[in-house]
């Protein structure tokens, strides 16, 4: 029993072994009741995200999710140690260890409630704005980077090192840094651009140059996009824009000119019945609307009627089928009016010459010279 006083009754940085015996007690208890508020929030939030709705209590569950359990030992050990009295040195070091944790913790925190913020737009806008998904993303990026940015700022302030110099340096480096990676730069500066001006959104049919895709998801460097033969097309965001652009997705409608070509031989009351009847073929077919129909042209080889009309549907294969029934209704009002097609042909005449004519002709033919024989030397 005198031993065990001894024991207790030494000192270590100024506290009797007793009291570091209850402050380690003390951070165990605190750290056991925090890693057990820990597991009860991470199953609560678990039911919660097996739900299809959006619960009020869903996002912040999320959150305090995410807590480290490294900052719940630092945190547990800073309160066990604030039952001792330490020297000012230990002290103010572990007050800096705790101040560091909490800022990494609180970037964790503010990085796990802009991702879940923007998962939680994003399920929503994803189908009522498509242009809201490539935004978020780009968002999404910009908040993590200013938060960690901040974070370290922070750190390295309380380490006792001087921002104010390391952000002066920062900028004449950050100079030489972009020019380096200038190319990296032009595609965010472009990201951003496309986030802005929205010249597409994810789900639009685009075509750049000679490529034709779907806009998969449009990325911090690059825009992927899924090729009507299935292959993806990764295109850098700078060259992207410095492209010409054209977005199928927000076409409104469709116009069509086709040109119909009949026999030069057409009888001229048929030529003049032709454009009513091919403006009452258009009338009958849905999403459509008439615009003009002229006998517009006479060329060497055939009768050329030109024809105009506007499909009011962005639809690709709706336009299809309108244009097939239009082909074969043109087709069953020619073989009614028994009227053809024009095609390349080629008109050969045949005189037939004889009598007086034959004589005359043979006599205006020029003379074939006789063949000469080979003389024979002696």
């Amino acid at each position: 029993m005198v031993e065990l006083q001894k024991l207790f009754g030494r000192s270590l940085f100024g506290n009797d072994l007793w009291q570091w015996a209850l402050a380690a007690g003390i951070t165990l208890a605190v750290l056991g009741v925090s890693m057990i508020l820990r597991h009860v929030v991470r199953t609560h939030h678990a039911r919660l995200a097996q739900t299809p709705e959006t619960e009020f209590l869903e996002l912040p569950l999320q959150v305090a999710s995410r807590t480290s359990a490294l900052f719940l030992l630092i945190l547990a050990a800073f309160a066990g140690l604030a039952s001792l009295e330490l020297p000012k040195k230990p002290e103010k070091l572990a007050l800096t260890l705790v101040t560091i944790a909490v800022f990494w913790q609180v970037g964790v925190w503010a990085t796990a409630a802009v991702a879940g913020w923007l998962e939680h737009r994003q399920r929503r806008s994803s189908n009522a704005d498509r242009a809201a998904v490539g935004t978020l993303g780009i968002i999404g990026f910009i908040a993590r980077g200013l938060i960690w940015a901040l974070v370290l700022l922070l750190t390295l302030d309380n380490l006792g090192i001087n921002i104010t110099a390391l952000v002066a340096g920062l900028g004449i480096g950050g100079i030489a840094v972009a020019l380096a990676v200038q190319n990296v730069l032009g595609d965010l500066l472009a990201s951003l651009s496309i986030t802005l001006d929205q010249p597409f959104v994810v789900g639009d049919a685009v075509t750049v140059g000679d490529l034709t895709g779907t806009v998969e998801q449009i990325g911090v460097k690059s825009v992927r996009l899924r090729s009507v033969t299935g292959e993806e097309i990764i295109m850098p965001n700078a060259d992207l824009l410095a492209s010409r652009v054209r977005n199928w997705g927000r076409m409104k409608e469709r116009r069509i000119e086709f040109t119909l070509g009949v026999a030069m031989d057409t009888a001229r009351d048929k030529l003049a019945k032709l454009p009513d009847a091919l403006h009452a073929i258009i009338d009958r077919e849905r999403d459509v609307r008439f615009d003009r129909a002229h006998f517009a042209k006479i060329s060497t080889a055939a009768l050329e009627f030109t024809v105009v009309y506007f499909v009011t549907l962005a639809d690709y294969n709706r336009y299809m089928d309108i244009q097939q029934n239009i082909n074969l209704n043109i087709i069953q009002l020619l073989e009614r009016e028994a009227i053809e097609l024009a095609y390349p042909t080629q008109r050969l005449w045949l005189h037939q010459v004889g009598g007086d004519d034959a004589a005359r002709a043979l006599r205006d033919a020029p003379a074939a010279e006789p063949p000469q024989r080979e003389r024979k030397q002696s």
